[in-house]
């Protein structure tokens, strides 16, 4: 069924025709200039607070977050973590060439396979596209290299995201994919099959108002968080102290001593 056919049909139910003339004007425009909704101002923070954010809202959803300085620290951290959970050191990994261009070498007891998760798989590690600090979610559209399967039917699921690649709210990762996509609404065919937002590991209360983890989908999520952007990174002059703690104070005994 076409989509024009699928549309006639929805207004038959509705009972009514065509949109008139200045409705349908109004909506084309809307799509074609992507009006922004409000932004929550927690979002509206330098770098460093998004990173902290970002970390702290996807604890509070229950999943964990490790930072490491560089992208040849990841199959260190994956081994570690998998360790610290009591698992075997083999996982499914996403066929994407930033996760297969990894120095594995590194760590020889790490067995992967690349390609779509299966319901075998226990582990999945994923190649995260960008995530929002403001919510402390996790952005992934579907792609041959990232496969959405790897974010359903593994029990745990470790993302391996650039800090280069966290927004502050929504609407920037919106920004971000019509950039790379280069697509213009609404017929330019820009947007991916699917994008899947994914805020902590999966867990539901719908029976008996009890939480449980890994209802339909992982039951741990870990993030591993790659610092490649210098800007995210908390410096010396981003003391978190009053200026007045930060000021060194004079000593009846000696020169000043900085404060506490």
């Amino acid at each position: 069924m076409t989509k024009d056919a699928i549309l006639s049909s929805i207004r038959r139910g509705l009972r009514r025709g065509p949109l008139p003339a200045d409705q349908r004007a109004m909506l084309d425009g809307r799509l074609a200039t992507h009006p922004r909704h409000l932004i929550p101002a927690r979002s509206r923070v330098p770098r460093p607070q998004q990173i902290a954010l970002f970390v702290k809202n996807v604890e509070k959803e229950f999943g964990t977050v490790e930072r490491v300085p560089d992208a040849a620290a990841v199959p260190a951290a994956i081994a570690d973590y998998l360790a610290a959970q009591n698992l075997e050191p083999r996982f499914v990994l996403a066929p994407h060439p930033e996760l297969r261009d990894l120095p594995w070498d590194t760590r020889p007891l790490l067995t992967f396979e690349a390609r779509r998760a299966e319901a075998t798989d226990t582990v999945s590690v994923q190649h995260a596209w960008a995530a929002v600090a403001e919510t402390g979610t996790l952005i992934f559209p579907s792609d041959p290299t990232r496969p959405t399967t790897l974010n359903l039917l593994a029990e745990t699921e470790i993302a391996v995201l650039r800090a280069s690649a966290l927004v502050g709210a929504y609407e920037e990762a919106w920004d971000r994919l019509r950039a790379e996509r280069g697509g213009k609404e609404p017929s330019g065919g820009f947007m991916p099959r699917n994008i899947m937002f994914v805020t902590g590991p999966s867990r539901s209360a719908d029976i008996e108002q009890t939480l449980e983890l890994g209802a339909h989908g992982p039951r741990r999520l870990h993030v591993i968080l790659v610092e490649d952007d210098p800007a995210a990174q908390i410096h010396v002059t981003d003391d978190p102290r009053p200026e007045a703690a930060r000021t060194p104070v004079a000593t009846p005994d000696g020169p000043p001593s900085p404060g506490i």
